[in-house]
């Protein structure tokens, strides 16, 4: 049977799964939203059973589809993981790749690469950065530092470090106010600056998120602007170009030399935390990391 099995279908149907949507997927995979509709048609007329419930802008699977969804997923990353190890025995064992968000590369993880130089000179630590889906590991990767709620099939995870968020801006943008004084209707005029959020499975720490959780009352009105990635909403609020929602790790090197304060007191737990994910945690490089990253989170 193994030779018959539509093996393109089940992986088109799983990312369907996955990003909830046909369109999400293709772009996912690369190819035309038809091409993933014919796929999963097919795959449903070889299995004789619905695996969708369709809907106009999400689909949903049937209890059999998702039964097949998470057997996919797992199958996949398990080859995915042998494939990898296969691959980078052909690569020094004294080398170590690190992808992360690229906002958490450069907020976080450069400004401390030096003391893991200093701190383990054997080992030659290069970091990538992403920003597509972080439920998988890059194949060239040994760790991902992801963001999320830990639910990474196929890889050992472990919690690094959790996310709290409150409003940023420039020192000089409200120079009435002082930081921790700010109210509500001191936002008026201003432009409220934002990460983009997707795929994600639980409330965006937005400015939405803080004000229901801080129980605040935002004045109507106000403009918006959104950018793909951390950095850049902390570099457009050091530039004064409007408040920022600060997410907590990554602000606080630009609080501590005051290039951003705090205007409110109020701040909200993030649903989402900060994870290390990889597959060999017995590698000693992987272990030098992983230790060397939870040091540096109790330091901050």
């Amino acid at each position: 049977m193994s030779q018959t099995l539509p093996y393109v279908a089940l992986r088109a149907f799983e990312m369907v799964v996955r990003k909830g949507n046909f369109s999400a997927a293709a772009d996912e995979l690369g190819v035309s939203q038809s091409a993933i509709s014919q796929h999963v048609k097919m795959l449903e007329t070889w299995l004789g059973s619905d695996l969708l419930i369709r809907g106009a802008r999400q689909s949903s699977p049937t209890p059999e589809g998702q039964v097949l969804a998470h057997t996919i997923d797992e199958s996949l990353g398990r080859l995915e993981t042998i494939c990898s190890d296969i691959r980078r025995k052909k690569f020094r064992d004294t080398g170590l790749v690190v992808c992360c968000p690229p906002g958490f590369a450069f907020a976080w993880l450069f400004p401390r690469l030096l003391d893991f130089d200093l701190k383990h000179p054997e080992i030659s630590l290069s970091v990538s950065t992403d920003n597509l889906s972080q439920d998988r590991l890059p194949d060239d990767a040994d760790i991902g530092i992801r963001y999320g709620m830990g639910e990474f099939a196929g890889l050992h995870v472990e919690h690094l470090m959790s996310e709290d968020v409150f409003p940023v801006c420039a020192p000089n943008l409200m120079p009435s106010v002082r930081p921790g004084t700010a109210t509500p209707d001191d936002l008026t005029g201003f432009t409220l600056l934002m990460d983009e959020y997707e795929n994600k499975s639980g409330p965006a720490p937005d400015w939405d998120f803080w004000a229901r959780e801080t129980g605040t009352k935002l004045p109507t009105g106000l403009r918006s602007r959104r950018f793909s990635q951390s950095n850049l909403v902390t570099q457009a609020a050091i530039q004064g170009l409007g408040v920022a929602m600060g997410r907590g790790p990554l602000v606080a090197a630009a609080l501590k030399s005051a290039a951003l304060i705090r205007p409110f007191s109020q701040s909200a737990q993030s649903r989402y935390s900060y994870w290390i994910a990889h597959r060999n945690s017995a590698h000693p490089s992987v272990q030098a990391f992983v230790t060397w990253a939870h040091e540096q989170v109790h330091l901050q």
